[in-house]
């Protein structure tokens, strides 16, 4: 039954339910994802080490561990160890920066990028049964709000809450 239209503080605490509601399940469905993506990445690939392939095929590569940690909200050392597992599966290369030759860029090879379509190709059986269980209208239904919440956490992430 939807809850009737009311202003004030009542309001404000329902809308604030509802949201939380929203990022909870979005939580939830992001954990299960993620846990049914790991079960059958290729080359032993973490979320983590797909997510930075990923990133470098979808937005490109060429960028400073530091703005890879900023973008992908981590901490430098965590990517730092990433970046060195990929490295170490020659997934990218870590080389001087051109401009400041004290930092890196990380560059992704061509073994980095056929993992990332490899982890992808591994992933189709899970998405043909999800395609099973969710119609294509729902899916194209959703995504533009999803897409639009997306766009404003990201613009809003370095800025602290407001009343």
């Amino acid at each position: 039954m939807p809850e009737p239209e009311s202003g004030g503080a009542a309001a404000a605490t329902g809308d604030e339910a509802l949201l939380f509601r929203l990022f909870n399940e979005i939580g939830i469905i992001n954990q299960l994802a993620t846990t049914a993506f790991e079960r059958v990445m290729p080359h032993d690939l973490t979320i983590a080490q797909f997510t930075i392939l990923n990133h470098c095929v979808r937005l490109g590569d060429n960028k400073t561990p530091a703005q890879l940690a900023d973008i992908l909200q981590v901490t430098r050392g965590t990517l730092t160890s990433t970046l060195g597992r990929l490295a170490e599966k020659r997934f990218i290369s870590l080389v001087p920066d051109a401009a400041d030759g004290r930092s890196k860029r990380v560059v992704l090879t061509a073994a980095g990028r056929e993992a990332r379509d490899a982890a992808i190709a591994a992933a189709q059986p899970l998405l043909e049964t999800a395609r099973l269980a969710m119609p294509r209208a729902t899916v194209v239904r959703m995504l533009p709000a999803l897409e639009d919440l997306r766009r404003w956490l990201d613009a809003n992430r370095q800025k602290p809450p407001q009343l």
